[in-house]
Parts: structure tokens; sequence; C-alpha cells
């Protein structure tokens, strides 16, 4: 491995994502650029002409179907060409442009969706029947107009508009202050010398193995947060009134309702998760007592949660061999799905290493008209590898959306976000599993599968269930002060990690390290698309063809329905709890194996 890495004029061709797949070159990417703002001159130009006529209504919605469709394919090629290469300025002056052309475009169409709005459903049946092609936009329009009750008059809109920085400024007031003005102590490493804990050390502290080192890390960062607690809690208190100010002024029963609605989510999906996970902490008890059989320990803490139970099995593989072997374990899913990916990996849908300049991790961007691009950083891991096929599904469910949907209704809901990224792992790991005959090999695998679910399905659960309870004490007029909030998230804690785990007085204002309690019943979906994969991909092993079809057919479905019935053609019902029953099966059949290799 070279010691310096290299520069991205000298990354050999093949291992580059090929952009020319959607512009030709930069010459073409500006001249589209022009059409682009020509379109939009022209839409703007549609302003008080939009309920009319079906015929304007349908070639305005045409016109910025095909604006909007030039618009994501130029800001797709300007955001990959930035982030193979963030040391380019030409390439971020590229995309700076852009995003400065899309809000003047933004603004000049800001009376696009209240004006459909208008239109009254009378007179759009009419012009379904003048202009059968206008039928194409209906979900999209009725989407629209599903919002509409919660929509206000104009000048209550605009009074709401002019609130938007209020209600973000508890958000924006904890971000500041947990990640620029809270400062942390320094603790003693494994080699004996002062270090200053970071968000972005902490973690990799309570991995340690260096069991001083853990607790030392704990105590020192909860203890920071506790000196801060009661202003964080006026902080999170201000989130939670703002989050109700605006569901009552929008017409919704709760501020759950008012979050999941933007989704097409029923709050019954949210509460179902909950539910289940509940009834199935025995399992996540018996995981807590594995652990403290594999670390050797006589208490368990709340700092002993982080550290690996089996030492890393550092295996190395090639990208080759990633390849090879993600195909195989695909092989489930059918030969066209095969063949797919193997187009991906034949004709540069991947940027594959690290260069200089190049944006960290890994994600997937999904082109329409064109195919889905895929950016890695691997480094021969196991874990890279799981990257390969996680990412390589996210890539495949824009495939089979951008193939099968005209471009409205291509592109799918957050929510189904991490179900065919997820499904793609599920299926490796199955694939190492039967075939492996190292015993250690197997443990490792066994311990990265079950570290998935307690963090993705068990934790993020936790948090929903905890940010449920702080906003309905709040709508029941509850003050919300930070030993309120310490009582709740300690008894959840003990509630959900049982009678083997100490749950340290730390723990009790963990609520205050997390960020994501600020993005209003965000964490839920993570629990439920990971589920959904694991139920998913154990069906298509179990049942093979027909689930695959049913799978495809979800795959395929974009944004044409809302997110939960589109889950339900994949056999999946996130309205029942047998998704995330059987799921949670898995689990627990994974945690019995763990204990017989102890």
């Amino acid at each position: 491995m070279a010691k310096e890495l290299l520069k991205r004029s000298e990354v050999k061709e093949e291992f580059t994502w090929k952009l020319e797949d959607m512009y030709a070159s930069s010459q073409d990417w500006e001249a589209d650029i022009l059409r682009i703002k020509e379109m939009a001159e022209a839409l703007a130009q549609k302003e008080g002409k939009l309920g009319s006529s079906a015929e304007e209504l349908y070639n305005s919605l045409e016109l910025m179907m095909q604006m909007d469709q030039r618009l994501s394919l130029a800001f797709n090629y300007a955001s990959r060409l930035s982030d193979q290469d963030t040391k380019n300025t030409a390439n971020q002056a590229k995309l700076q442009r852009l995003a400065g052309a899309a809000a003047e475009i933004s603004s000049r169409l800001a009376f696009w969706e209240p004006e459909i709005l208008q239109i009254d459903d009378a007179r759009l049946e009419e012009f379904y029947t003048q202009k059968p092609e206008l039928e194409l936009y209906r979900k999209h329009i009725d989407e629209i107009k599903r919002l509409k009750p919660h929509m206000l008059s104009a000048e209550m809109e605009k009074l709401m508009a002019m609130t938007t920085e209020i209600r973000r400024n508890p958000s924006q007031t904890y971000s500041i202050f947990s990640n620029s003005d809270l400062q942390f102590p320094e603790v003693t490493d494994e080699n004996g010398e002062a270090v200053r804990i970071t968000h972005g050390r902490f973690i990799s502290f309570l991995e340690s193995s260096d069991r001083r080192l853990r607790r030392e890390a704990f105590e020192k960062l909860y203890h920071t947060y506790g000196q801060y607690k009661n202003t964080i809690a006026s902080i999170y208190s201000g989130q939670v009134k703002a989050q109700i100010f605006n569901a009552n002024v929008r017409h919704y029963a709760s501020t759950l309702e008012a979050a999941v609605s933007s989704n097409n989510v029923s709050p019954k999906v949210y509460e179902n998760l909950v539910n289940t996970v509940n009834a199935n902490l025995d399992k996540m008890h018996h995981y807590v007592r594995l652990r403290k059989k594999y670390l050797g320990l006589e208490e368990l803490h709340m700092y002993d949660i982080y550290t690996p139970m089996l030492p890393d099995f550092a295996k190395k593989i090639s990208f080759e061999e990633a390849k090879a072997t993600v195909l195989k374990a695909l092989a489930p899913l059918g030969e066209d799905y095969v063949r797919t990916v193997q187009e991906g990996f034949a004709n540069r849908w991947i940027d594959v290493y690290e260069n200089e300049g190049k944006r960290s991790g890994a994600y997937s961007a999904g082109a329409y008209g064109v195919h889905p691009y895929v950016l890695l950083n691997y480094n021969d891991s196991l874990d890279n590898m799981f990257t390969l096929a996680h990412e390589m599904g996210h890539a495949m469910h824009s495939y089979y959306s951008n193939s099968a949907q005209p471009y409205v209704y291509a592109d799918y809901k957050i929510f189904v976000a991490e179900v065919a990224s997820t499904c793609n792992e599920v299926l490796l790991m199955e694939y190492l599993l039967q075939n492996t005959t190292d015993q250690k090999e197997r443990a490792y695998l066994l311990n990265h599968y079950l570290d998935s679910f307690k963090g993705t399905v068990y934790r993020q659960t936790m948090f929903a269930e905890y940010e449920l309870k702080t906003n309905q004490l709040a709508e029941a007029g509850e003050s919300l002060t930070a030993d309120v909030l310490d009582k709740i998230y300690y008894d959840l804690n003990c509630k959900y990690y049982g009678p083997d785990m100490v749950s340290d007085p730390e723990i009790a204002v963990e609520w205050a390290r997390i960020p994501h309690f600020f993005y209003n019943f965000y964490v839920y979906q993570y629990a439920t698309g990971f589920s959904s994969a694991v139920a998913i991909a154990r069906n298509i092993l179990k049942n093979g063809a027909p689930a695959v079809e049913a799978y495809k057919r979800f795959l395929s479905g974009g944004c044409s329905e809302p997110p939960v019935e589109l889950l339900k053609i994949a056999g999946v019902n996130l309205e029942t709890a047998e998704p995330i029953q059987d799921a949670l099966d898995v689990f627990g059949e994974i945690v019995e194996e763990m204990e017989s290799l102890a």
C-alpha cells in the first residue's frame, strides 16, 4: 500500500466513476444550465395561469418535470465532480454557481404548489376528462392536495413562514452549544498520554480494550453534560414547544402525527414499532448477559457496551474478491438483478479508492435517465465489503425505480431508503455464514450482525420511545425539566438493557448528547427500515421466486404509492407486529447461537 494518497489525476480510470455518461463534457453541462434557466423563465410566466385550463396545467407540469429532471442531473454531475476531489476549486465553483441558480429558480417558482391548491376538486376532475394525458399527474397533484387540510390562509402561511427561523432556533442553538462551545476534559489513553475527549473520539474510547479508559471517558463526558443539563433541557423544551406550536396551528392531533405526515405514514407505524420492541426486550436482555459472559465481567456497565465481544477478524478482502463474493451473495435475487450489478461493476458506476481530496465515507446517488453512481473509499476490509453490498442496494433501488417510473414518481421516500441497502447486507451476511467453516470467522460475523441489531433496532427504538414520552408530557402541559428528562431516559435505559446491565447514574443524562432528538421524530425510520429489510431477506431465502418478484415490484415503486403501501407489496406490513417480530426473532436466534459458541 502506498504511503501517500494518489492525486486524482493519478488514479487508474477503471477505478473511477464514468461521469461522461451524464455529460460528455463540462461544456455540455454549461449548455444545459442555460437551458434550465430558459425553462425556469418560461415556467415563471405561468404564474396565475395554472388553473386556467387542462391544457395549460398539463403543459406546465410537463415543463416543470423536464426542468427539474435536467436540474437534478446537473446537480448530480457537479456534486460527483466536487466529491471526487474537494481540492479542485473549479469543480467547487461549478457546484456553488448551480446552487445559487437553483435558489433563484426556487424563489421565482414559489407560487407553484399554492396555485395548484387553489384549483378545486370539481374543476380538476373536469381537467382530467378534457385532457386524459393529465392522469399521469393525478397522484402527484393528490399528494400536494393531501396536505390541504393542514394548509392555512395566505396571511397565516406568510406568518408561519416568518416563524420558521424561530422554530429552528432550538436545534441550531443545541448544535452550536454541543459542537462548538462545549469543551470536554482530557483522559489518559492506552499509551499513558493525555488526550482530550471529543465527539469523534468518544466512541473510539468506549471501543477500547482498556476498561479504565472506557470508564474514565464515559464518566468525564457525561459529568460535563451534567453540568449544563438544565440549559440543554431548556433548549430541548423549546424544540418540543415549537413542534407543538406547529402541530396545533396546522390542525394535527399530535406532534407525532404532524411529523410522520410528511412521508404519508400513520402514527400507528411508530407506535407499533415501540410496542413490538417492548414485547421483545427479553432478547435484548439475553444479549446483555451474553456480552457480560464474553467479556468475562462480574458487572457489565454502560461503558462496556461498545467494546468488541471478540477480537477483530482482520481478514483482507481485495475489491475484486469483494465484488465476486457480493455477486454470489445476491444470487437469490435472480439473474437480472445480478446481471445489473455486474453491469455496474463493469461500466464504472463506482468510484472505488481513496485519493487526495476525495470525500470520506460512502454513498449512492441515483441519476434519472442514466444509471446510479456509488462512492466508496475501499480499504480491503470485511466492513468495506459490507459497504459495497449496502451501497449497491441503494443503487439498485434507484435503478429499478428510475427504470419503471416516470420522473415525477421515481424518487423513493426517505422512509424506505435503507430497506434495499440493508437487504443486500443481510443476504451477504447469510451467504458468508453458510460458507464459512472457520468458527472464529463465524463468531465474528454473528457479533457483527448482533451489533447492527442492537444499534439500529433496539437503541433507535429506545430513542423513539423517549421522544414520544417527552412530547406527550409536554402536550399534557407538563414541564420538561432536566430532572424529568433524566428520569425518563434512565428508566428507559434500565428497561431496555435489563437487570444484567449496571445502568450507571451518568447514563441518565445521555439524552443531552443525542442530536437526533432535535430531528423531529426521525430515528424510528432506522429501526423500521432495518426490520423490514431483515424480514424481506429472510422471506426471499425461504420462498424464492415469488418473494423476489414481490420485492422487485417494491424496488420499482419509487414514490408512486405511500411508502407503507409499497412495503406491503414486498410482504411487509408495518401496521402490524409481524415484520418487526420476524426481525427480532432472527436477533434472538443469533444470540442463542453466539451463546452456544461461547
